[in-house]
């Protein structure tokens, strides 16, 4: 019951958020996307370089004021979160980057509207979980059940939902989590589809023709450029974050300037190319049905990819996941163009190409291969070309994979010093000290091999507080079966050594604490 009624919340905040992008841009801009990509409004053009500078500001004073962290929460948080935290977020940061992410993409932002909204779920788990008072694996299936309903709200698509909680979340497809999930997937789809209605996301008219063995070395090379222009997307992104950060420290200038020197750049970009307003999801479409000619096509690749550069790197909010999507539609357009020009008896519709290039870029972006693929299926309701769609994102996954850290999510968190890559073993003791461990104070350092007392102590000590990963690690280099404890940052202080922890008991812990994610993760 507690996984439906999670659903069917989630589900209305997603749908919630959904609405009040639409409305608010239509109001800010008196254009909807589709106007916007035509050019067919009568806005003046001063509002588009106004409305993204004064949002942008905002953004800027939200996070100057209002946060700890001079960013925006995304999915990498809900990751970090159901992996250290008790499958929890932090709840003021939640409100505060869906705010954030409303603003961004309401006033110019070039973003998606996914990655807000996995955060608002999980949010709303966290405050459930609270409420009561859930802990350990019920409540990072809470998270997971959140996160599901969410996006199967988003899209429509209650499969690609409940397997993105578990593949991209909790990263294990255990029983025990599936079932709760795929309930409260179902129950944001039912919340979806009340509003929306039980259409795709886009309603493709015409079948893509595929024929399959003369263009399967077509869909194998479109994997490997897939795959490069998400390493391309991805590394632009953290190069021009880690440029634009030490121009900030350098000058010492405050986080607020940082967002409207990005906004004031995507309203003049804006100016010309109105198309990168928003989501983005009308060009997508247009892209799948073939509505662009080549030199479009790369101009909008171009812009695009520049706008969202920009605006992740100036710490303004929303998510990576649109943007592939039409980043990826518009390279398969692309490609197909050129390979049926090349091979007009060999090869079939460009817009086949289109399909399975928006879904390799995505993976690629995303490290989830599985759900993206439900989800082109989802969004499409195109299931005839499942074999070229598999073939593509698997190829263009293999390909970034190791590029990228497997995702630009786990790429997030390796850039804030969280190892979550590698699997949980690596990350199991960050949250445990050592003073969960047994400590010896029968030791007697008079007969210590070293004369000196002071140095001999200052190699082999560790701080009681200290995290057992980081124990380990000193155990590891060391190469010795114990570590002296200490109370204070002076370990030449024989006084302030409270005892001694061994190798040994670290080891249990450690073994302990795998046997239990791995009862957790294959139960």
């Amino acid at each position: 019951m507690i996984a439906f009624l999670v659903g069917i919340i989630s589900g209305l905040a997603a749908i919630s958020f959904r609405w009040a992008i639409s409305s608010l841009q239509e109001l800010f801009y008196r254009a909807n996307e589709q106007s916007l990509l035509l050019k067919d409004y009568t806005t003046h053009w001063i509002w588009f370089l106004i409305i993204p500078i004064l949002g942008s500001l905002i953004v800027g004073l939200v996070l100057y004021f209002f946060c700890d962290e001079e960013r925006n929460g995304s999915v990498a948080d809900v990751i970090e979160g159901a992996a250290l935290n008790n499958g929890r977020v932090n709840l003021k940061f939640g409100i505060i980057s869906t705010i954030i992410s409303l603003i961004t993409l309401t006033t110019g932002g070039s973003t998606g509207r996914e990655g807000p909204v996995v955060h608002l779920a999980a949010t709303i788990s966290t405050y459930i979980s609270n409420l009561t008072n859930i802990h350990g694996i019920s409540a990072r299936d809470l998270m997971g059940c959140a996160v599901a309903a969410a996006v199967s709200a988003s899209f429509n698509a209650p499969i690609a939902g409940a397997l993105f909680a578990l593949e991209v979340v909790l990263r294990h497809f255990a029983i025990h989590a599936f079932a709760p999930i795929a309930i409260s997937s179902v129950a944001g789809t039912i919340v979806g589809r009340y509003f929306y209605g039980n259409v795709t996301e886009f309603a493709l008219q015409n079948e893509a023709s595929l024929a399959f063995y003369s263009e399967l070395p077509a869909f194998i090379l479109l994997g490997i450029v897939c795959g490069l222009v998400a390493v391309i997307l991805v590394k632009s992104i953290f190069k021009i974050d880690q440029l634009i950060t030490k121009v900030q420290q350098k000058t010492n200038s405050p986080i607020w300037l940082r967002t409207t020197f990005a906004g004031l750049i995507l309203g003049v970009l804006a100016l010309e190319f109105p198309h990168i307003i928003g989501v983005g999801y009308e060009t997508t479409y247009n892209a799948l049905t073939g509505s662009f000619d080549f030199n479009t096509i790369v101009f909008l690749v171009i812009i695009k990819i520049v706008a969202v550069v920009i605006t992740m790197a100036g710490r303004m909010g929303g998510g990576i996941f649109s943007p592939s999507l039409m980043i990826g539609a518009l390279t398969g357009l692309a490609f197909g163009l050129i390979a049926t020009s090349i091979f007009p008896t060999l090869l079939g519709s460009e817009t086949l190409y289109a399909l399975a290039g928006m879904g390799a870029v995505a993976a690629s972006v995303l490290g989830a291969p599985i759900s993206t693929i439900l989800i082109v299926f989802e969004l499409t309701g195109n299931w005839q070309v499942g074999l070229v769609v598999m073939v593509t994102v698997s190829i263009a996954t293999s390909f970034s994979g190791g590029l990228i850290n497997k995702s630009f999510f786990l790429s997030q968190l390796k850039r804030r010093k969280l190892n979550l890559i590698s699997g949980s073993k690596y990350y199991l003791l960050r949250n445990q000290r050592v003073s969960e461990l047994p400590v010896d104070r029968n030791y007697d350092l008079v007969n210590a091999e070293f004369s000196d007392e002071a140095s001999f102590i200052e190699n082999r000590c560790i701080l009681f507080n200290a995290s057992l990963e980081n124990t380990l690690k000193k155990f590891d280099e060391q190469n010795i079966p114990y570590l002296f404890v200490i109370t204070s940052e002076d370990c030449t202080n024989a006084s302030d050594v409270m005892g001694i922890v061994h190798h040994l008991d670290l080891l249990k812990v450690f073994n302990k604490a795998l046997t239990k994610i791995s009862e957790e993760e294959h139960s």
